[in-house]
């Protein structure tokens, strides 16, 4: 059903004639007529008794009135709701990101987002990475902080890159080292975040690329108990440097890791091709604005 002849229809009603709707409706009267006549032929039944000059509603018809005022009290009411929405004084953004890092490199972005668009409302979940992409492909979350790389079904805004540090026990033979290989430290118990975190895969990755399997002592999700089981001696962790020099520890030093492909990449992530809500596009907007354009995905 249009909404103009049920407009035109209710106010022939409401004003008592189509001479007077035709007014309040911008038209001509025989313009309206028409527009009566043609959701009269829509529904397959009369909605007024033309008597004379005068008409009255039929049953039909004043089932058709009472239901439509409320539809085009509804239409209106979703027109505003819509323009509030693109004018981003109103909507929700839904955001996943990864324990890791979230903190240092999101929160001030949180902070002149929600400055900007303190009617939209901001959803997080965070999650390890391969959870957070499962979301995303779910469209259960507009955005993903993701590591690099990722896969050709998501688009990418990079955020940050940092190498990896090691980080051994203070004892540690190596631990006065400016840098070392995994092959270097492959006899020490190794201390990784859960299978879910993109940071283990490239871990092991890393490891078999080099030939050996580490001894696996402990998986957590929890960083600041991965930083002090290095502490106590249980193994060595691995982190982002900007992520390690956050949580110093007098039993912990700081190693460089050097070794190709582990750096730490991560980007906003979002599924190629998605529909981005005018409140996500003010995310992302805003994520370039502060840390540059930058490289991204070739498709974007």
């Amino acid at each position: 059903m249009e909404f103009r002849p049920l407009r035109a229809f209710v106010e022939v009603v409401r004003q008592g004639g189509f001479s007077q709707a035709a007014k309040t409706v911008f038209a001509t009267q025989s313009t309206v007529s028409k527009a009566v006549k043609q959701l009269e032929e829509e529904l397959g039944t009369p909605l007024l008794d033309r008597i004379g000059h005068r008409s009255v509603l039929t049953a039909a018809g004043e089932a058709v009135y009472r239901r439509g005022v409320k539809l085009l009290a509804d239409r209106d009411d979703l027109l505003a709701e819509l323009d509030e929405i693109r004018g981003l004084k109103r909507g929700s953004l839904r955001l996943g990101l990864p324990p890791v890092g979230s903190s240092t490199l999101f929160a001030p972005l949180f902070a002149v987002y929600r400055q900007r668009y303190p009617g939209i409302e901001v959803r997080l979940v965070e999650y390890g990475s391969s959870r957070l992409e499962e979301s995303l492909r779910a469209g259960e979350i507009d955005f993903a902080g993701a590591l690099l790389p990722t896969t050709e079904e998501f688009d990418w805004q990079l955020v940050r890159r940092e190498p990896l540090v090691a980080l051994l026990p203070s004892d540690h033979p190596l631990a006065t080292r400016r840098s070392v290989t995994l092959a270097e430290v492959r006899d020490t118990p190794f201390i990784l975040f859960e299978s879910g975190f993109t940071l283990h895969r490239v871990i092991l990755d890393a490891c078999r690329r080099a030939g050996f399997e580490p001894d696996v002592v402990a998986r957590s999700s929890q960083l600041e108990f991965i930083v002090e089981l290095v502490g106590a001696g249980l193994g060595i962790a691995f982190l982002p440097r900007m992520i390690a020099t956050q949580r110093r520890n007098p039993a912990v030093r700081h190693v460089l890791l050097k070794e190709p492909d582990t750096e730490w990449a991560m980007a906003m992530v979002w599924r190629r091709g998605a529909y981005l809500p005018a409140a996500a596009q003010a995310w992302l907007d805003l994520v370039r604005e502060v840390h540059g354009p930058g490289p991204h995905s070739p498709s974007d």
